[in-house]
């Protein structure tokens, strides 16, 4: 399994596998598969509701001698309710404790949005916390906290643009160490990508194809990737899946990429992937794609009577 590497050295599997939207009782079972096939990268968060059965599948994994703790690579992230100081400790350990560990390989700020402790899903102004209540410098020093006390090895960001990530910079402090941000062919994120890679902070692709199980009315008319003709056509030409190739696709730009997946063979291809070569001939026919489309667009947290805007969140 090709690598990303960190500034000191530690290894991260450049394919993981996704753990959002993963229903209860589904989940379980796709770590299990996953650890099993050969997967040793796991993305989780609080919020996804489902990290104790993503540690009842990792322990499952180890009891059988599938694994080692020190075989996988964890990422967990913190929710938008526990951005102050006295709460980023908190919101680690419970992480911790539904997965049954004693640190993190990485722990991310999910999203660059404050609310009030205690609210998972913020509707009402008064349920939001502002930068000026809740500046986001001090959630990071919170986040340089819990790495000094060895509760997670590395630390980074989800959903951070440029200017966002600048704020954290100017602190001449620790420069997160990763980026998680949604991309493929018709998000590449080129700018943010330049701007990351000039700083040495990693990224990693969420809905790398394309959120394909948003069945909303809202997502009714987007674009889909899975069957693009120019993806079907790459797929066609290697004898692959169209997801292979937009996996391979962050594989080959060096991004991590982590495919959510509860289906046991789906699984396995979706890991088989990193082994998939695409050629320049096919990376000039998805750069070239035509489309423009953000399938998370963040409007959840800036419609009504939110003191955030989108600029808050995208380039």
């Amino acid at each position: 399994m090709k690598n990303v590497v960190f500034r000191n050295g530690d290894k991260m599997p450049i394919v993981g596998l996704g753990t959002w939207k993963s229903k209860p009782g589904e989940v379980k079972q796709a770590v299990y598969w996953a650890l099993e096939a050969g997967y040793r990268h796991i993305d989780c968060a609080a919020i996804y509701g489902n990290e104790k059965e993503v540690g009842q599948g990792l322990a499952e994994a180890i009891a059988g001698g599938i694994v080692k703790r020190s075989d996988v690579f964890l990422t967990s992230k913190l929710w938008n309710d526990s951005h102050r100081m006295e709460d980023v400790g908190p919101a680690l350990d419970k992480s911790l404790e539904d997965l049954g560990l004693d640190y993190l390989d990485l722990y991310l700020i999910h999203w660059p949005i404050s609310f009030k402790h205690g609210v998972s899903f913020a509707s009402h102004r008064e349920e939001f916390y502002t930068y000026e209540d809740v500046p986001l410098t001090q959630t990071w020093s919170a986040m340089q906290e819990q790495k000094a006390n060895k509760k997670t090895k590395h630390i980074g960001v989800s959903n951070f643009n440029s200017t966002k990530l600048m704020e954290l910079i100017k602190m001449k402090e620790e420069v997160p160490e990763m980026n998680q941000i949604e991309m493929h062919p018709f998000l590449p994120q080129e700018k943010l990508v330049e701007f990351c890679r000039h700083h040495q902070i990693l990224l990693t692709a969420y809905s790398p194809l394309g959120s394909p199980d948003s069945r909303s009315e809202k997502h009714s008319q987007d674009p889909k990737l899975l069957t693009n003709p120019v993806v079907l056509e790459i797929a066609k030409k290697h004898g692959v899946s169209a997801g292979q190739v937009l996996i391979a696709w962050s594989v080959a730009r060096e991004v991590v990429v982590i495919p959510k997946s509860v289906n046991q063979s789906r699984i396995l291809d979706n890991l088989k992937a990193a082994d998939l070569e695409l050629d320049a001939h096919d990376l000039m026919e998805l750069r070239d794609i035509g489309i423009n489309h953000r399938f998370v667009d963040g409007t959840f947290f800036t419609q009504g009577h939110s003191p955030y805007e989108l600029g808050d969140l995208w380039e």
